[in-house]
């Protein structure tokens, strides 16, 4: 699908909103329609988003022309979503309500005048006529072509039971498909919503600042480097950098973070995301089709369009299963009558039976609504899914690995211990933050963090002769005494020797994964700071809901042997590899895939840019804002956080299960009403009841996984 957009959009390429598809067959007509349309020269449907993508000049009334068959309504995408009519009020149902009232109408002829009345024939051929006439039109124009779709079958059976003068079973089975159909656009429709919802995220106008002029503008109309005024409880248009206030951000439109964030000056913000306290100037820096929250919208509709390998199978499958069907039903309505001389009108009858509980509905839309939901609940919960095949991969996963700096940790450098030799802690740390301040390195960033934090005011301290110890540490001089902060190393050199008690108490902190730094003279030692990499909070709770999952864990780190074991027992993982190069990572990934088959690999996105696209399923940590994972990844975290990554594999698992029920059982129900038709127990009530039946079910067991949550 990403392929053919991109082929289209070398051209002038115009998106649509559609609403009012049922299904995938009538996708692919309403497309097949609107190629053939003047001006257009090419066209491509997205049935999971309910888009349709145009290349060349038309109208919009053009494509409901096109569309006039399904009575498909069409929008420019730019235009504000109209709600709907309640599912009971759409103009589309009613001709199902006329076509219910003339059946009951000719029933009640039937019995009066009995069946074979002119009266209540004329009465059920007009809710025929009323209930099935696109149907009927649809499976002509698929007859003429050859194309043996649900509509085809439909359109025969239903003729064919007239023909027998089965007029009332005939009414009865076109009802009951037009209930069907309405009942599958309701619960597409449903499925859709949360791409929908999505799109009503971010508002449409904004406060905007220009010279000194304030003015609400369109947000088509905003451009890069406007000032946008953001006001308490009001939701942020556009993506921006924040340059005057500070407030509470809610993202959970966004990342799927519960806890609302802290933003101030120089902070990155999203469109769609609630400003709940303070008044906030935003300077904008995407234009509305750039902004994050329409990058999520444009790759969750592209995700949902990427067909998942059961989908294809399925497909592939429906493909050979209809005209079978068709060949069965014709047997069945000519062997028995040919060659043993059984009525002629109860095995047509029969056959056309079998025909309408062929039809493929319930299997060809078994994959897809699965699909779309799973997508758009993970969307709406902070995890972009670029795909069905993706989907379907990380529900099979049997191993994840992990990358440590910025993945399991922060990926910033802290201070946790402060171990003083003599005289006051706050002096002596004063005195570093002092020296380092001159400092790029982002241990030194660490250390005057730390004094920030303490109230330490280490910027009035005069520091002269400062000088870098390149690999070593740095030195400086502070009331004509030189002081030095280094690693321990250092000091063996400047003392010659370090006594046993001090080094005993380095080498237990680096067992704990900790780098040590020390202030000094050139006489003595007087501070330890050791600083490490923190653990994310959720990073250990994470990894256990894992383990319990029946996943192997592993870690994957550049860092050193000693930090890496002490980093991974304490969070948990099965598995530690630690000095690993870039390609060292990808390597691995491959072995990891020869052993289990279906491995992740969780990163940032950039550095571990070879790893993930070895692994099965590549995860991004961070997306929101972030261009590299977004494009990178099969599988995008918005909030750098791994807290979403056992929802993921839960939700996946739960929709490989539900395809996988909803095949089996679409194929068992049509299997057990077909057996009906060796003691003749066949009736087109049953079958259209059965195709109904088996449609409904496999939709709104697909729509629970609206329900999958945290």
């Amino acid at each position: 699908m990403c392929d053919q957009l991109s082929k289209l959009s070398e051209q002038e390429m115009k998106s649509y909103r559609v609403q009012g598809f049922t299904c995938t067959n009538c996708a692919a007509i309403f497309e097949n329609n609107v190629k053939e349309l003047s001006g257009v020269q090419d066209a491509k449907v997205n049935f999971g988003a309910s888009k349709v993508y145009v290349k060349g000049t038309t109208t919009i009334e053009d494509l409901e022309k096109a569309g006039a068959f399904e009575n498909l309504k069409i929008r420019d995408e730019k235009e504000q979503r109209v709600e709907r009519e309640p599912f009971w009020r759409q103009k589309e149902n009613i001709k199902v309500y006329i076509s219910a009232i003339l059946l009951v109408i000719s029933w009640f002829l039937g019995k009066h005048y009995g069946e074979e009345h002119i009266f209540p024939t004329i009465g059920y051929a007009a809710s025929i006529v009323m209930g099935g006439y696109s149907l009927f039109i649809k499976g002509l124009k698929s007859l003429i072509r050859l194309n043996f779709d649900m509509n085809t079958l439909m359109t025969i059976a239903i003729l064919g039971a007239a023909v027998i003068g089965e007029w009332g079973e005939g009414a009865t089975v076109v009802i009951l498909f037009a209930i069907s159909e309405a009942l599958e656009r309701y619960s597409m429709d449903k499925a859709r919503q949360s791409i929908e919802s999505l799109m009503d995220i971010a508002p449409k106008e904004a406060l905007i600042r220009r010279v000194n002029e304030e003015m609400t503008v369109h947000v088509n109309d905003i451009q890069v480097g406007d000032i946008m005024i953001v006001k308490p409880g009001q939701k942020l248009a556009m993506d921006g950098v924040v340059i005057k206030g500070t407030s509470t951000l809610n993202q959970a439109a966004i990342t799927g973070e519960s806890v609302p964030v802290t933003k101030t000056i120089d902070d990155e913000v999203f469109a769609g995301t609630l400003n709940e306290e303070g008044l906030l100037e935003v300077k904008v820096t995407k234009r509305v089709e750039d902004t994050t929250l329409s990058k999520i919208i444009h790759l969750v509709e592209e995700a949902q369009a990427e067909r998942a390998p059961s989908q294809a199978f399925v497909d592939k499958f429906a493909k050979y299963y209809t005209p079978a069907i068709i060949i069965i039903a014709l047997l069945i309505a000519v062997v028995p009558s040919l060659l043993f001389g059984s009525d002629w009108s109860q095995w047509i009858y029969e056959g056309l039976a079998v025909l309408v509980v062929g039809c493929p509905c319930a299997l060809v839309v078994s994959t897809p609504v699965s699909i779309v939901t799973a997508i758009g609940n993970a969307a709406k919960n902070g995890v972009l899914i670029k795909g069905g095949a993706h989907l379907e991969e990380a529900g099979a996963l049997k191993a994840i690995a992990f990358d440590k700096t910025g993945t399991l940790t922060k990926g910033v450098p802290a201070v946790t211990d402060i171990v003083t030799y003599g005289g006051n802690e706050n002096e002596w740390l004063t005195l570093t933050a002092a020296i380092e301040k001159g400092s790029q390195h982002p241990l030194a960033s660490a250390i005057i963090r730390k004094a920030e934090e303490n109230g330490l005011n280490f910027n009035n301290i005069i520091v002269e002769e400062f000088q870098s110890i390149t690999g070593k540490g740095v030195k400086a001089k502070i009331n004509n005494e030189m002081y030095y902060v280094g690693s321990p190393s250092l000091f063996e050199e400047l003392h010659g020797t370090i006594s046993d008690d001090k080094k005993q108490k380095i080498a237990e902190m680096q067992t704990q994964g900790k780098t040590v730094m020390v202030l000094g003279t050139e006489k003595e030692t007087l501070l330890f700071i050791a600083l490490a990499d923190e653990m994310r909070e959720t990073s250990k709770e994470v990894i256990n809901k894992l383990n319990n999952l029946e996943i192997k864990t592993l870690m994957l780190t550049g860092d050193n042997q000693k930090t890496a074991i002490a980093i991974g027992n304490q969070v948990g993982v099965s598995d530690i590899k630690a000095d690993l190069l870039p390609e060292d990572k990808l390597n691995f990934i491959k072995e990891l895939r020869g052993k289990y088959q279906s491995v992740a690999m969780v990163g940032d996105g950039v550095n571990d840019a070879p790893a993930l696209a070895a692994s099965t399923v590549g995860v991004a940590m961070g997306g929101a804002g972030t261009d590299t994972a977004l494009e990178t990844a099969d599988i995008a975290l918005m909030s750098d956080d791994l807290d979403k990554l056992p929802y993921t594999i839960e939700l996946s698992r739960k929709a490989l299960v539900i395809i996988k029920q909803n095949i089996s059982f679409s194929l068992a129900i049509k299997l057990i009403a077909l057996l009906l038709v060796i003691p003749g127990w066949l009736t087109l009530w049953i079958a259209i009841f059965a195709d109904m039946g088996a449609t409904l079910l496999v939709t709104l067991n697909s729509l629970r996984l609206l329900k999958v949550k945290e």
